[in-house]
């Protein structure tokens, strides 16, 4: 009986951990079931989501694909209207050059956000340009996106619209200085680039957006480049007189050579842009043509009269000298015959021997009180100065300039500046004396050059 009861105790013992053991892996099943299902279920939604998102990109991918070949209509449709304009362009060009007669010169009004200007000058360049428009068409280029001066330029039929768009920023190299002088540098560049090299004129005349032109001007520019053709010295025809004043201009009809580019309405021919086009400055063109390194020598044609007109007095340039120097200029209002004119004179063999004429004829006097003596002296006056500040002092007392740019005085040619003076002198007539006013040379003779002229 002991035995038998200790048996049963043996196999409870062995059969209690059994059970233990049993239900304990029944419940770690259950847990690893569910944690299976768990898993699965998650997968599945992993599943849902991936195609899910693979539906997503692959919309995308359509909708990319649509926008490029929107892409592409898009571009060639710009193309094709590019294509148009040009043709447009170059349509309205050869409408104005005609089929038969070669134009002498295209004409470009440089213009950026003046539009009450424009329009003044525009009216003024149809007035006499209408009639000779295949001869000189042309063309506005606007700097910029003033909406006002693309729509000035735009309401007129006979001319052609440039555009230039520059929005590179600009770098000035020294502190202070007016990016609008750079600004203007790049757009000349761009302008005639397009002149010379897309449209393929020969020769160009530069105008600014506050000018008025002289009722001879295209005929002044006509025999111009008549003389450019057979003289290569000469780099550009300029209708512009630094010292233009109605105080010391007299006579239409002459024209003179001068080693200072005057600008402000003048013509370059295609072969001298060739040469200038791949250095042209970054600003300042206008004092950068004086400079001896890029005009070799070469000198200018200009008028004692001018033949255009600034009335700018707001600009770039912030009205500097418009008072005194730019407002009392003389217009020239005669319609001079310029191709019955003979000016082989101004070809540069002959100038020298023409020019030293004017000087030699003249009273040579020293520069102490020039003023006072040159106004007591029968004709036409030499006043010799020594140098510079010599020079300023004298033309301080006429009321002439008295800037230099490179070592040349402005209108000068070797060194001599000639302007006219007006004195009244007195007249008998009917027992009365009456007084009229006589016109007569001043001319600023440097000292060295007494060699070349005597």
């Amino acid at each position: 009986m002991r035995r038998c009861s200790c048996d049963y105790r043996y196999l409870l013992l062995v059969a209690v951990p059994f059970i233990y053991i049993q239900m304990r892996l029944f419940a770690t099943q259950s847990e690893y079931a569910d944690r299976l299902n768990d898993a699965i279920e998650a997968e599945n939604q992993c599943t849902r989501q991936t195609r899910l998102l693979i539906d997503q990109i692959s919309s995308q991918q359509g909708r990319l694909l649509s926008l490029e070949e929107e892409k592409k209509r898009q571009d060639l449709e710009c193309s094709q209207l590019r294509a148009l304009v040009q043709d447009l362009q170059r349509k309205g060009v050869e409408k104005l050059v005609g089929d038969v007669q070669a134009p002498v010169a295209a004409v470009v009004v440089m213009a950026c956000n003046r539009a009450d200007y424009l329009d003044r000058t525009i009216k003024s360049i149809l007035t006499y340009q209408s009639p000779v428009a295949s001869k000189y068409p042309l063309f506005i280029s606007q700097d910029g996106p003033d909406p006002k001066v693309k729509s000035t330029a735009l309401s007129y039929d006979h001319l052609t619209y440039m555009q230039h768009l520059d929005y590179e920023p600009v770098h000035t190299e020294r502190p202070g200085e007016m990016i609008a002088y750079y600004k203007i540098a790049r757009h000349y560049k761009w302008a005639l680039d397009q002149l010379f090299y897309k449209h393929e004129f020969s020769r160009v005349i530069i105008l600014e957006d506050d000018m008025e032109i002289a009722p001879d001007f295209f005929d002044f520019f006509e025999a111009g480049a008549s003389l450019m053709d057979r003289d290569k010295s000469i780099m550009a025809i300029s209708s512009w007189n630094d010292n233009g004043q109605k105080q010391f201009v007299h006579d239409p009809y002459v024209l003179y050579r001068s080693d200072f580019f005057p600008g402000l309405g003048w013509m370059l021919t295609r072969s001298t842009w060739d040469e200038l086009s791949p250095k042209w400055p970054k600003a300042y063109w206008d004092d950068w043509l004086r400079l001896q390194e890029n005009h070799k020598g070469r000198q200018f044609i200009r008028p004692e009269v001018c033949r255009t007109y600034n009335f700018g007095e707001h600009g770039s340039s912030m009205g500097q000298f418009f008072k005194k120097y730019l407002e009392p200029i003389k217009l020239n209002d005669v319609q001079v015959d310029w191709k019955s004119m003979d000016l082989s004179y101004l070809e540069e063999d002959k100038y020298v021997e023409h020019f030293a004429d004017l000087v030699k004829k003249a009273t040579p006097i020293q520069e102490t009180n020039a003023f006072l003596k040159a106004s007591n002296i029968k004709g036409d006056v030499r006043i010799l100065y020594r140098d510079q500040q010599n020079f300023e002092q004298i033309a301080s007392q006429f009321g002439i300039f008295e800037e230099w740019k490179d070592g040349v005085p402005r209108a000068a040619y070797k060194g001599v500046v000639v302007f006219r003076k007006k004195k009244k002198k007195k007249k008998k007539k009917k027992r009365s004396f009456v007084k009229f006013q006589v016109s007569f040379y001043i001319i600023l003779s440097q000292i060295q050059t007494q060699n070349i002229f005597g």
